[in-house]
């Protein structure tokens, strides 16, 4: 539900704090006094035009925003919506903020981040639902037909049955489809997975050998420049020469000295350790040079060898994966598909059975789910009537059709036919109302918009109050046309509406405001030479005041009108929730 709104700068309200409360709050006020603003407000909030010309005469930029409180029933959708953005801040409200600037194109935001409107609009679709001069309006979507019906005929246990049915089905004739796809195309396949195997098989890789023979191969190619490298630190470390000795013939030299420098000062014990030491380890590194000589090799025969193996290696990697592991890996996976291609016909076998046995239950369960639908569509037509007969209607007729569509791939029915189908069922439903006798049935969706629109949502909104789970209600002048009896009937079916929704209702019928469990009273007055929108939320005195206003004037018959309404509409409350 809505628990706040804020306007700035937008057409003519300068600025504008509401708090909402639940069940019914009616709008009233002069015509051109900004009632309608509000709505056009509120429905630009949940992702609605918001065109540059709302913004408030010499203000750059009208900034809307309001608190919507998440409801139960979309909770789910609206927290994965909102995770999937990284919107997700707070699981129990939600922050919708537009900006219309004029200068530049409008920000819609939620939770205070930039959004897109269409993601707006698809989060706004699960809070509110706007009826009357308004193009927002959820029973005028046919594909929500079907869902309102089921859950009208509180169908899920049914429907979720039939849903795990066709997913059985689904999930087989996938299977089927692949596999026909492979025995059409088993002999090419065949021949193919069979080279591809015997390819990776010949060449016996073995993981990690590609690096192995590379850093052979790098030997191989430099043998000469190593040998040469090596021979030339082990003549500079072991031989000797009349003029110049050898490194290992001079330290031994500086060994020999330290030894005796440390007979005498044995502070020099440690310099000694050392020299020792490093005589050590040039001895060690003059017998591994000596010992990489010996081993160092010229072998062409050998350098092509492993240039050869290396070639194979990655002509393998191109064809089949991006190292050694992934191509041994390519041929198991190739040795599965051969195995499921030489098994494809007994399995096509054994899967044609289970898809024969599946659509039968399937067909058994869609007719089921179609015969509740149908039971269903004949109460809530009757419902719907009577709902209308109420509302001044009378005569109307309303009518839920349910058409089955043939089809060759279709499930087969008790009486031979073949119909389509898909995760909902057999049944195409939508709803059609012909509001006038004579007129014959229309598709709802073709229906004209205004005042009987709106009384037509009305009736079909109190029969669907529990189906229906969207939480807010807006209905835009749903008086137009009828009376003040009439209006008292409007009036107790929104209120009982209010029960299970909050509900929003501009009128200009005393006998209508007087239900609202809230009364707002919106008027135009001129503040320093300008125009502005006044809101202003009545307390007892004041509400009497403004329907004796509605009535015609504030003369004492009409405050006396005034105070009958409110009496009645009290009593009916009382009497509504004692019962």
């Amino acid at each position: 539900m809505i628990k706040e709104l804020r306007i700035e700068n937008f057409a003519i309200i300068d600025q504008l704090e509401l708090v909402f409360g639940k069940g019914l709050t009616t709008f009233t006020g002069e015509t051109g006094a900004g009632k309608s603003i509000l709505l056009d407000a509120i429905e630009a909030l949940i992702g609605g035009r918001a065109e540059n010309t709302l913004i408030r005469a010499d203000a750059n930029r009208a900034n809307l925003e309001a608190i919507f409180s998440i409801p139960s029933q979309h909770k789910e959708e609206i927290l994965r919506l909102l995770d999937a953005e990284g919107l997700l801040e707070n699981e129990q409200e939600i922050l919708f903020n537009r900006e219309i600037r004029r200068g530049g194109r409008n920000i819609a935001r939620l939770n205070g981040r930039i959004v897109t409107v269409s993601l707006m609009r698809e989060i706004g679709s699960y809070l509110v639902d706007i009826h009357g001069q308004s193009e927002h309006l959820s029973l005028l979507t046919v594909r929500h037909h079907l869902h309102l019906l089921d859950r009208f005929a509180n169908n899920q246990e049914i429907l979720d049955n039939y849903r795990a049915i066709y997913q059985a089905v689904k999930n087989v004739q996938d299977n089927l489809a692949e596999l026909r796809r492979v025995e059409q195309d088993a002999a090419r396949q065949t021949d193919l997975l069979n080279y591809q195997i015997q390819e990776i098989d010949a060449a016996k890789l073995q993981p990690g050998e590609e690096d192995v023979l590379r850093q052979e191969l790098s030997r191989l190619a430099n043998a000469e420049k190593l040998a040469s490298l090596a021979q030339h630190a082990y003549t500079l470390l072991e031989d000797n020469s009349p003029d110049t000795p050898s490194v290992s013939e001079m330290l031994g030299d500086v060994a020999k000295s330290v030894h005796s420098l440390a007979q005498i000062d044995h502070e020099l014990d440690n310099l000694l350790n050392q020299s020792e030491t490093i005589n050590s380890l040039i001895a060690d590194t003059s017998r591994t040079l000596q010992d990489y000589i010996e081993q160092i090799e010229y072998n062409p025969k050998r350098l092509e060898q492993t240039e050869t193996r290396l070639s194979l290696i990655s002509i393998l990697k191109k064809k089949y994966g991006k190292d050694e592991t992934a191509v041994l890996d390519f041929a198991e996976t190739a040795r599965v598909k051969l195995e499921h291609i030489s098994h494809a016909e007994e399995r096509i076998a054994e899967l044609e059975q289970q898809e024969i046995m599946l659509l039968q239950k399937l067909a058994d369960a869609a007719c089921i789910l179609s015969e509740t639908r149908q039971e269903a569509a004949r109460i809530l037509s009757g419902r719907v009537e009577l709902e209308l007969s109420d509302l001044k209607m009378a005569g109307a007729q309303f009518s839920v059709s349910i058409i089955h569509k043939p089809s060759e791939a279709g499930i087969v029915m008790s009486d031979g036919s073949k119909i389509g189908f898909n995760s909902n069922g057999i049944d195409h439903i939508e709803f059609f109302i012909a509001p006038n006798p004579g007129e014959g049935l229309k598709p709802l969706v073709k229906i004209a918009s205004g005042g009987e629109t709106s009384r037509l949502m009305l009736a079909l909104k109190n029969v669907l109050a529990n189906a229906d789970t969207i939480p807010t209600l807006i209905f835009d002048e749903i008086d137009q046309g009828i009376g003040g009896r009439v209006g008292a009937v409007v009036g107790e079916k929104l209120w009982h509406l209010g029960g299970t929704h909050q509900v929003l209702c501009v009128t200009h019928l005393p006998q209508l405001a007087a239900y609202g469990n809230q009364h707002i009273h919106v008027y135009k007055k001129i503040i320093n030479g300008r125009t502005q929108t006044i809101v202003e939320v009545l307390d007892s005195v004041r509400r009497q005041s403004e329907l004796a206003h509605m009535f015609g004037g504030n003369s004492e018959a009409n405050r006396a009108a005034a105070q009958e309404v409110l009496e009645t509409a009290a009593l009916f409350k009382k009497k509504s929730s004692s019962e």
